[in-house]
Parts: structure tokens; C-alpha cells; sequence
């Protein structure tokens, strides 16, 4: 199944920011919230944005996949999540504001957005016109 192969990944990724944001609350020993440290503000977003939208893209990629979308589709869909993903990671850990990594980050997940929701809508369109 391809779409574990990313989840996987995914799962990896959500790991290393979540390790960081304990990192920064044990070094800087703050048990709840960010205690006014822009880094940690910035790490806990970071992680709360991978949760915000790897869940859905996950479910869009396997819904793809379920209705028959070509291996090359899926594999791109899942390397641009990843990318992307970590892309946005890397520029809002390092910066609150605008930063290469955060802008192509937004933008790659707000395509595959498009992208895996346009094919989903498609597969159920096509299965009921044919069906």
C-alpha cells in the first residue's frame, strides 16, 4: 500500500517536531504553553500545523489510491506531501515570519489540497456514472 509508505514518513516527521517541542519545554521548563519563548511558540506551531493537515491529506491519498489512481499520481502526491510538509517545518521553526521553506510549504500542501481533492471528487463522480 503506498499511501503507509507516506504515512510512515509522516509519522516520522510528527515524531522529530514533537521531540523538539518537549526539548524546549524541558530546557526552557515550561510545562504548558509556550511561557512567552518565541522558539517554542514557534516549534509548537510547527507541530500543531502537521497535525492540522497530514491527517486529511493521509485519508485523500488513501481514498485515491482505493479508487484505482495510477501508482506514478500517488507517488508524487505522497513525496510533494512529505516535502512540503517539512519544507513549512523548516521556515516556521526557524522564523515567524515570511521564509522560503514556509511559503513553498503552504503552497505545496494547499495543492495537494486541491489536487487529491479534485481526483477524489472525480473517482466518486465517475464511479457513479458509470455505476
Amino acid at each position: 500500500m503506498i499511501t503507509g509508505l507516506y504515512a510512515a514518513l509522516c509519522a516520522l516527521l510528527l515524531l522529530a517536531l514533537s521531540g523538539r517541542v518537549v526539548a524546549l519545554r524541558r530546557r526552557l521548563r515550561v510545562g504548558i504553553g509556550d511561557g512567552g519563548d518565541p522558539a517554542l511558540a514557534r516549534a509548537i506551531r510547527a507541530q500543531a500545523n502537521a497535525i492540522e493537515y497530514i491527517p486529511l491529506l493521509l485519508v485523500m491519498l488513501l481514498i485515491a489510491e482505493n479508487n484505482g489512481a495510477g501508482v506514478l499520481l500517488l507517488h508524487a502526491c505522497g513525496i510533494a506531501l512529505v516535502a512540503a510538509r517539512v519544507l513549512h517545518a523548516v521556515g516556521l521553526s526557524a522564523s515567524a515570519g515570511t521564509s522560503f521553506g514556509r511559503f513553498w510549504g503552504t503552497l505545496g500542501t494547499w495543492g495537494l489540497l486541491l489536487v487529491l481533492g479534485g481526483q477524489v471528487a472525480w473517482g466518486y463522480i465517475a464511479a457513479r456514472l458509470v455505476g
